[in-house]
Formats: structure tokens, C-alpha cells, sequence
């Protein structure tokens, strides 16, 4: 995914910009820039201001937008009204989804948007934007609503929607001891995503929430599961925090090794051509784990499955344990018997792939489902795990394909297994 992030440079990459692009690249997503304004500013103080001028903000677009496929967009500090009104003019046709995070004041005490310009960041950013993301400060100065209820929350989500943005998320509320909860706002119905609270002040985790929703949204997510998704990885930045300068923590994501390699080889798979062939009518995914899995909810798997969408395919959700049901329960069955195998492939079934599988002097076992004692039918999840334990019964030596040519209503299907992503990769190459 390609997402643009248009607001102000940070120089110590707490927020801002730079805080932006860590976000992307850690969930595997190329990210553009649009800079509205420098800022000088650290970890302890916010020094000074200076902003873009509207004409090479709109240049920046236009630089991206007439060479780049941009899948979403986010936007955080605009400072100005000529910047606001550029926006507008570049952005309202721009038909992807947009989130705006408006931020009026920094951590560290810098003013983010000229307090003229908030009735032009009303009017010409909220209509044309599908989320909002203010935390309590922000929303009570945006809709002039000072919030000290639950009921309160309800005004202030009418008044942004009246003033054009349908979809709400106001964030860090504390209602209940020791819990943040975001509440949600979305068209007609509500609802709250809570969290533990964490007891620390930190630069950064606005932004970073911020970018990993629009992460989530752009790879088609709903906006509940978006909300999930980008309060645990905004909590596990928290969390993270380190203190490299004199004053407050920067946030900071952990690195899970195990995401970054099988988002690589996702990324491959997509890009590689007529990968769309590949996909089964259940469409694909893509699994890793660490050795000896013991539940699916210890491998990595794609939420929402790999796609396929027209000649292309998408990604359609983000990268989750216990993200994959079937392809990780046949991970599970098979690293029982082989430990080396951690990395695993649903393909669409074809005798011409197995025929060059074979040539290629893989090793493919085969099961037939028609053979399946009903008792296994029955039992949610278990078709799976028998087919594979079947399948490789009588295997001494590690498969690298396993394979069944379905039953009344299952589709038939080929699994490509390996070390790691990388490995089955390799294999899946050998098809073309």
C-alpha cells in the first residue's frame, strides 16, 4: 500500500512527518510526504514555526499524484489557512480514504495551527475527510463543547457531524479508573474500544495512532477493526517509549522480526505477475510462525486474506496473530511432525502447477477429503487438521505440497509449505 501523510517535520522524529513514515514502513507500506511546515522543537522544548507556502504544498501534490497510485491519505498539522484551502482544492476529488488528525498544540507546547485558521480547517478539511481523530482538548476547541459526560460525547459527535465528517474517534477518554477508552462515532451507531491505562506522558502517540488507522483502513478494514488495531499498536508504541534526549519519552514501536519477513514476502507475491491466478475462490493467505506453533493464535497470518481483484491482488486486512484460521491450523498439524516447517501458502488447485512442482522435484503428498469421517465434519476446524495428519501419515521425509481435489462444497486446494516466507516463495516461483 501506498499511503501519503501531509503535515509538519519533526527533527527529533517524535511526531509529525517522520514519526508518519516510521509507522508505514514498520506495517509494510510505502509512505509519501507532503510537508506543510518546519518545526523546530526536541524532546524537551518547541522552539519556532515555519510554514510552507500554499504554492509549494500544492507542488508537492501534485508531484505525488501525477506519478504515484496513493491508496489513502492522512493529514495532521495544516497551521494556516492558505494551506487549508489548498488541501481543499487538491483533496475533495481525491477519492481515497482520508483521516484527519487535527492537531492544534504539540506535547512539547508548540502551537500547530494558527488560531484563525481553526474555522477554515472546519470548513474546507472536515467535509472532505472520512475520519476524524481529536483527543478531548482538540474536539472540545473544534466543536466548543466542553466534555464532562458520556452525554457530552454524543453532542460533541452531532456537531462534527454537522459539520460534515460522518465518522468520529475521540481518544484517551477516561470514564472508567485506570482505562483509556477511544469512543467511536460511526454514521449512526456508537461504540468504545478500551485499554488499560499507562501511566506516562510521551511524544508521538497521537500521530502514531493516527497513521496506523490509516494503515488499516487502506487495506480495506472496517473502521471497528481499523479502531483495534491501531489503539494496540499505538499501546505497544507507548509502551516502547524510550528517553533518548533530555526531556519527555519518544514513542517507539517494537519490531517483530517475524511481521517484517512475511510482509517482504507478501509484498513479493503480490508483485509478482499473474500472481492473480494463484488465488482459490476462498481467496489466499500467507502464515509464519515461530517453530512449534501450538494454536493458531501463535502464527502470523493476514486478517482479512490476500485477494484477488481483478488482474491484481490485494491485500485485505492487516497482519495478525491468529489472523489466519485454516492455513494456520495447517501449520499447527504439520510443525507437529516437522519442527523445520514455520511457513505455509494456500493456493488455488491447478494440475498444471502440481505438474511443475513435481518436475521441479518437490516433494507433494495428497489427501482425500472424501474420505473424512463425518465426526471430523462436524467438529468446527478439524477438517484441516485430519487432511494434513493424513496426508503426511506416512511421510518420513519433510513435504513441501499438500494437496486435496476437494468434496460436495469444498473447493479443492494446494499448500505450499516451507522454513520460512522466503522458502515458500522460492517454491511458489517454480509454477512460472
Amino acid at each position: 500500500m501506498n499511503i501519503l501523510t501531509i503535515g509538519g517535520s519533526d527533527p527529533s522524529s517524535g511526531a509529525g512527518i517522520q514519526s508518519d513514515i516510521k509507522t508505514f514502513s514498520d506495517l509494510g507500506c510505502h509512505g509519501f510526504t507532503v510537508i506543510t511546515a518546519i518545526t523546530s522543537q526536541n524532546s524537551s522544548k518547541y522552539k519556532k514555526t515555519e510554514p510552507v507556502s500554499a504554492k509549494m504544498v500544492s507542488s508537492q501534490i501534485d508531484a505525488i499524484f501525477s506519478d504515484f497510485k496513493v491508496d489513502a491519505i492522512k493529514i495532521g498539522m495544516v497551521f494556516n489557512s492558505e494551506i487549508i484551502k489548498i488541501l481543499n482544492k487538491k483533496l475533495k476529488d481525491f477519492d481515497v480514504p482520508k483521516i484527519l488528525d487535527p492537531v492544534i498544540k504539540s506535547t512539547t507546547g508548540g502551537v500547530l495551527l494558527e488560531k484563525n485558521a481553526l474555522n477554515d480547517l472546519k470548513k474546507f478539511l472536515l467535509p472532505i475527510c472520512d475520519v476524524i481523530t481529536p483527543n478531548k482538548n482538540e474536539a472540545e476547541i473544534l466543536t466548543k463543547i466542553k466534555i464532562n459526560s458520556k452525554k457530552d460525547l454524543l453532542e460533541c459527535s452531532k456537531e462534527f457531524q454537522k459539520l460534515g465528517i460522518s465518522n468520529v474517534i475521540i481518544t484517551g477518554m477516561e470514564f472508567e479508573k485506570e482505562k483509556i477508552s477511544d469512543i467511536v462515532f460511526e454514521d449512526s451507531k456508537s461504540y468504545q474500544v478500551k485499554s488499560k491505562k499507562i501511566n506516562s506522558i510521551n511524544h508521538g502517540s497521537g500521530c502514531t495512532y493516527s497513521s496506523a488507522l490509516t494503515v488499516a483502513l487502506s487495506k480495506g478494514n472496517n473502521l471497528k477493526n481499523s479502531v483495534k488495531f491501531a489503539k494496540r499498536y499505538s499501546l505497544n508504541s507507548i509502551k516502547n517509549a524510550t528517553k533518548i534526549g533530555k526531556g519527555i519519552t519518544l514513542t517507539k514501536s517494537k519490531e517483530d522480526p517475524l511481521k517484517k519477513k512475511l510482509q517482504n514476502e507478501i509484498t513479493n507475491f503480490i508483485s509478482m505477475k499473474d500472481s492473480y491466478k494463484l488465488i482459490p475462490e476462498c481467496q489466499t493467505n500467507f502464515v509464519f510462525s515461530e517453530r512449534k506453533p501450538k494454536k493458531t493464535k501463535d502464527v502470523l497470518g493476514v486478517q482479512g486474506r490476500l485477494v484477488k481483484a481483478g488482474n491484481a491482488v490485494l491485500i485485505a486486512g492487516n497482519l495478525e496473530y491468529n489472523g489466519s484460521k485454516h492455513v494456520a491450523t495447517a501449520l499447527v498439524t504439520i510443525s507437529k511432525k516437522f519442527p523445520d516447517i514455520c511457513s505455509a501458502i494456500n493456493l488455488k488447485f491447478d494440475q498444471d502447477s502440481l505438474r511443475k512442482l513435481t518436475k521441479k522435484g518437490l516433494k507433494i503428498v495428497s489427501y482425500d477429503r472424501k474420505k473424512e469421517p463425518t465426526k471430523s465434519k462436524k467438529k468446527d476446524g478439524s477438517s484441516i487438521s485430519w487432511g494434513v495428519e493424513n496426508a503426511i501419515k506416512k511421510s518420513k521425509i519433510m513435504p513441501d505440497v499438500i494437496y486435496h481435489k476437494g468434496d460436495f462444497g469444498k473447493e479443492p486446494m494446494i499448500l505450499i509449505f516451507g522454513a520460512d516466507p522466503s522458502d515458500v516463495m522460492k517454491k511458489v516461483r517454480k509454477i512460472f
